[in-house]
């Protein structure tokens, strides 16, 4: 079982103490490091190098949002999860289109965040229900600006049309007949040229355009 290195960064000294008890006790999971604002959160980031993130949006000195940018920039592979109380679009949907490949509200149960700890390390976007609704609400408004041709390959396309359906890159691979390196490597191009930062980001970009359906 691989032993995931955890930051978190969160102001309320009660909810640090929750988190730190449940991380503790969970095999496989260690906590190597708390920030109580977003600077510190930035620093330790950057210091401790960590396998994922837990990241408060409503914290002094530096937002959530902004420590998300910045740590980023320097670490981009990092899965980062939300873990706050604001379900509002204008908190949402920032997070996602900076980086955050998880999105949970802290009613969330114990269960359900250290499940999606481990969905975000492997890659895999993890969003509250509440949140996920407003995806699709947001994604069901019609467009008028006309759609651009995508850049994509056929292949590209294919794996992108799995992606939005919520598999695995071993999954896809066994449905495509391909190595699952081949998969990280289709992922990373079609990241790459629709300038998206994760799995979230180029599900909505399908969904959107066309490429998969919801359903």
């Amino acid at each position: 079982m691989d032993n995931l290195r955890i930051l978190v960064a969160e102001d309320h000294p009660i909810v640090r103490e929750g988190l730190r008890t449940l991380i503790g006790s969970e095999p496989g999971m260690t906590l190597v490091g708390e920030a109580a604002d977003g600077v510190e959160a930035v620093d330790k980031a950057r210091a401790l190098q960590p396998d994922v993130i837990l990241m408060d949006l409503m914290m002094p000195r530096k937002s959530g949002l902004e420590a998300i940018a910045e740590i980023k920039a320097f670490q981009p592979d990092v899965p980062i999860l939300v873990l706050t109380s604001f379900a509002e679009e204008d908190k949402v949907f920032p997070a996602i289109r900076a980086g955050a490949l998880g999105y949970l509200l802290k009613d969330s149960s114990p269960e359900q965040l250290l499940r999606a700890i481990r969905e975000v390390h492997r890659g895999e976007p993890s969003l509250h229900p509440t949140i996920a609704l407003k995806m699709i609400r947001e994604l069901d408004r019609p467009r008028d600006e006309a759609r651009p041709e995508t850049p994509l390959s056929e292949r590209e396309v294919e794996v992108l049309k799995l992606v939005a359906q919520g598999l695995t890159n071993q999954e896809i691979a066994d449905r495509l007949t391909i190595s699952e390196w081949t998969v990280r490597t289709h992922v990373r191009n079609i990241l790459g040229k629709l300038h998206l930062a994760n799995r979230i980001q180029a599900t909505l970009y399908a969904l959107r355009e066309g490429i998969a359906k919801s359903e």
